[in-house]
């Protein structure tokens, strides 16, 4: 019996990680870091959203002597969805503004990483089937496609 309890446990973990780890949206840039959070921020603004924060890690590292490949964080909402969100679950305001973080990888590669916001569901309480949960996976699915794209 107390094997079938720790296995079962170790089962639940596992599976709990899983999901954790298919809840980050990974996107590669062909542009560098810096470029993409520039598009990034353009596209953010162009939709009518607010910037509350741009933060350059790779800079935080050389302010105490630390190198760092090059990492920056642009934070960025929408009351006009935050704010229901917030409204369901004051909690939610741990991940709201939405983040996004563009970093260079140790080939070179830029990423572009996100959570997803169905994540806020189980992280918060808020129901699954909510508007604003649709409109900001969109808005970051858009917004992101248009940081990493070719094109102009």
């Amino acid at each position: 019996m107390r094997t079938s309890l720790i296995l079962a446990a170790t089962l639940g973990l596992a599976m709990m990680a899983q999901s954790a780890a298919a809840e980050m949206i990974n996107k590669v840039s062909p542009h560098t870091v810096s470029v993409t959070v520039d598009r990034l921020q353009a596209a953010v603004e162009g939709a009518g959203a607010t910037i509350f924060a741009r933060v350059d890690h790779a800079e935080g590292a050389a302010s105490i002597d630390m190198e760092m490949r090059p990492a920056q964080m642009l934070m960025f909402g929408n009351p006009a969805l935050g704010t229901p969100a917030m409204l369901d679950s004051q909690t939610s305001g741990l991940d709201l503004p939405l983040r996004v973080l563009a970093y260079e990888d140790g080939d070179g590669q830029v990423h572009v990483v996100y959570h997803e916001p169905a994540s806020f569901v189980a992280d918060h309480g808020l129901p699954a089937d909510a508007e604003y949960l649709k409109k900001m996976t969109g808005a970051l699915n858009n917004l992101t496609n248009k940081a990493i794209s070719s094109e102009q």
